[in-house]
């Protein structure tokens, strides 16, 4: 079995391209679970599928590292793009099928893509959440249908934030029952204007991820409805590197464009003995 691993802004995924392979959609949970799980196998925070489309060049099929399904994935879409590209399966614009609707992408570049979202469809910026017996203010959002889910929390001095608390925090908001769906838990604290640094426990994942591009999508929307940036375009500094997000406003109708590098890491085929 053939397989890709590509990187963006260090989230990473394995592409497989199914309309060559041929698996059974329904080996695919199984199949991330197995082929995710680092130092055991190729390791990665997700799986996508590439399947043929009739509304777009092709169709992304997402699965997290524990094998549950994702709606979507900003960064994922990204590194899809490129690899549309690159297997000349589009050109340098790219339209994609996904589980939350449809996707663009634009080659800048040989590394930076730029896509355009899914739509907002849920913003609650003011959800409360409990945490350790007190209500927690934060900002709920959902891209896309179904919504792919996100919370937007606020920690001052988050780089010397306490490692173990984060993680506490990250782990009991992302089981909140202030998201019925489960939510990838943003936190973000301001570094300069209109440049926040980011930290995001990902649903499916279970962990701090190195990014998160449908995360920093919705902590910039949030921040631009409540008049915190000076104007559309936010930067996100996060563990693996940069994100740019650009916020276009047509008379309140929102669309949002994530803008970053990618790393073709690797290809070659799939030898796991134990699958």
């Amino acid at each position: 079995m053939q397989f890709s691993k590509i990187n963006g802004t260090g989230n990473d995924f394995i592409i497989i391209n199914n309309i060559e392979e041929k698996l059974p959609v329904e080996n695919f949970p199984s199949l991330a679970k197995k082929l995710c799980t680092r130092r055991m196998s190729i390791g990665a925070d997700g799986l996508m599928v590439v399947e043929k489309s009739d509304v777009a060049d092709f169709k992304m099929l997402f699965f997290n590292s524990d094998g549950s399904v994702g709606e979507m994935c900003g960064n994922g879409a990204r590194c899809i793009c490129r690899y549309g590209y690159e297997k000349k399966l589009a050109g340098e614009l790219q339209t994609v099928e996904t589980g939350s609707g449809l996707i663009t992408g634009e080659r800048l570049d040989e590394r930076r893509y730029k896509i355009r979202m899914t739509k907002p469809t849920l913003v609650d910026l003011a959800r409360q959440a409990e945490y350790a017996g007190e209500s927690l203010s934060c900002s709920y959002i959902e891209l896309g249908v179904p919504g792919l889910p996100h919370a937007v929390v606020n920690i001052p001095n988050l780089r010397g934030y306490n490692s173990a608390k984060l993680f506490d925090l990250g782990q009991q908001l992302r089981h909140s029952a202030a998201f019925p769906k489960g939510a990838n838990v943003n936190f973000y604290d301001f570094t300069g204007e209109n440049t926040i640094f980011e930290r995001t426990f990902e649903r499916g994942v279970e962990d701090f991820t190195f990014a998160c591009g449908s995360g920093t999508c919705a902590v910039a929307l949030s921040l631009y409805l409540k008049g915190k940036l000076s104007g559309a375009r936010m930067n996100a500094d996060m563990a693996g590197g940069r994100l740019e997000v650009e916020i276009e406003d047509k008379s309140g109708d929102l669309t949002l464009f994530l803008i970053g590098n990618t790393n073709l890491v690797a290809e070659g085929v799939v030898l796991d003995e134990e699958l």
